[in-house]
């Protein structure tokens, strides 16, 4: 008997037999992504793969979605809601040092964060959905965006409307965690993950010789104390139980030992759950650079930049997705502490209702970590988000 007959008494069965059959498929897919990584917004490749995998299946897709995406739509038998389901592309600029057989076949890149992963996962969630869709009441987008590691694809591709037509009603997303052994599942209640903000700051003072600071106007003294008193913005102006982390991870100026410079550029980045704390951050370093003019006779060019806000998931959909993954799996889902750590998911929150779980992936006996030059999750963690989000989705659309 076929596994949709079964599926209205047992879907557990049928998702979890379906995942075993494919699963050697996938994990083929998977190394072949990761044997080929692609950068933000240069994911061609790695689309394409996508596509032939969505057709394959017979699943219509649309590519080209926010410059390098690909959609899919699931439709089922009966109308209901619309459930998008999203996982990202992108690899980062990191030389790969695993060894693996199926390694990166291009210098300096390397996909660390799992994204090959994520996207091996949703086309096996693809291929599970599209079997139980008459069964379904309701549609799923699978949404395969880029360039996650820039924090662009998601906006590149709401504004080419992947939230429409059909309309989303709801969306999950997920992502690898090499710190759970696989088949181990973790989740946020409230801001799960920090929002992004960036600033550049050019500090402009008046060169001149180092025997005669007198006649200059140092904007690298002016620098070093900016860089000190930042920190002030997170411990004595934001509340303690509300985390702020205020980075400089940048700094350029002057060029030998005896000049002092025209100017000198800091870059940074501020991350904050709570959108008191977001505003208390910029408004304390603008108010610094204001100081700084006034106190060192410096000029502050501040560009300060708004980039995605804390990922909030839906209380209700978190509740319903747990309960999914518990009736599919057991009981292998735990709550955690949120991460300061940024996800451009977050912008599909802001716009449906949105859940996002961790999957674990890590080997025994490894401790990696992401963004790891030797990073090597287990693969076994795809069927593992398969059986859990194809479970979810099938929950949510009964």
């Amino acid at each position: 008997m076929s596994a949709v007959p079964q599926f209205a008494n047992d879907p557990e069965r049928a998702i979890r037999e379906m995942t075993t059959r494919i699963e050697p498929e996938l994990i083929a897919v998977r190394r072949d992504l990761h044997a080929h990584p692609e950068l933000a917004f240069e994911e061609v490749r790695t689309a394409g793969v996508v596509a032939r995998e969505l057709a394959r299946l017979g699943i219509p897709h649309q590519t080209g979605v926010g410059r390098t995406g690909v959609v899919g739509l699931i439709e089922g038998g009966r109308p209901g809601p619309v459930l998008a389901i999203r996982a990202d592309l992108d690899a980062l600029p990191i030389e790969e040092r695993t060894g693996l057989t199926f390694a990166s076949t291009k210098p300096g890149l390397m996909h660390a964060c799992g994204h090959d992963i994520h996207t091996t996962t949703l086309l096996g969630i693809g291929a599970v959905l599209k079997e139980l869709a008459p069964r379904l009441a309701g549609s799923v987008k699978l949404v395969f965006q880029p360039a996650e590691e820039t924090l662009g694809g998601a906006r590149a591709m709401i504004a080419d409307g992947v939230l429409e037509a059909p309309n989303v009603d709801m969306a999950i997303g997920f992502h690898n965690m090499p710190n759970l052994p696989v088949g181990r599942f973790t989740y946020v209640r409230g801001a799960a993950m920090a929002a992004a903000d960036a600033f550049d700051l050019i500090i402009h003072g008046k060169s001149g010789h180092a025997a005669y600071p007198e006649t200059t106007v140092d904007p690298i003294v002016a620098a070093g104390a900016f860089i000190g008193q930042v920190q002030t913005v997170v411990s004595r102006e934001v509340s303690a139980l509300h985390p702020v982390v205020v980075t400089i991870g940048a700094i350029h100026g002057g060029t030998v030992r005896n000049i002092i410079p025209d100017e000198v550029l800091l870059r940074g980045s501020v991350r904050t759950l709570h959108a008191s704390a977001r505003a208390a951050a910029e408004n304390g370093i603008r108010r610094l650079c204001v100081g700084l003019e006034a106190g060192m006779r410096v000029r502050c060019a501040l560009d300060y930049v708004h980039g995605v806000p804390p990922l909030t998931s839906d209380p209700d959909l978190l509740d319903r997705t747990v309960a999914s993954v518990r009736a599919q799996l057991g009981d292998v889902i735990a709550e955690e502490a949120p991460s300061m750590g940024s996800e451009d998911f977050a912008l599909f929150a802001e716009r449906v209702k949105s859940f996002h779980v961790r999957v674990g992936s890590s080997q025994p006996g490894r401790e990696d970590r992401l963004h790891n030059s030797a990073y090597q999750p287990d693969e076994a963690c795809i069927a593992a988000g398969v059986q859990a989000l194809a479970r979810a989705a099938v929950d949510l659309l009964s």
